[in-house]
C-alpha cells in the first residue's frame, strides 16, 4: 500500500472512532441524566418515593 493509502485508511479509522466516542458519550450523559433528582420523573425521585413508602409501611408495621 502507499503512504495515501495509509493515510485515508488511518484518516477513516479515526473518523470511526471518534464517531464511536462521541455516541457513547451521548449515551452515557442521557444514563447519567436519569440519576439527577428533576421534581419527579427521573429514576432517583422514584427510587427515593418508593424508600418513603417502605419506611411508612414499617412504621405502620411497629405500631402494631
Amino acid at each position: 500500500m502507499s503512504p495515501t493509502e495509509w493515510a485515508g485508511f488511518f484518516a477513516g479509522a479515526c473518523a470511526v472512532l471518534t464517531s464511536v466516542f462521541i455516541g457513547l458519550r451521548y449515551l452515557v450523559k442521557g444514563w447519567l441524566n436519569e440519576l439527577k433528582p428533576n421534581s419527579g420523573s427521573s429514576i432517583k425521585d422514584q427510587i427515593t418515593r418508593l424508600e418513603k413508602r417502605v419506611d411508612d409501611l414499617f412504621v405502620l408495621m411497629s405500631k402494631r
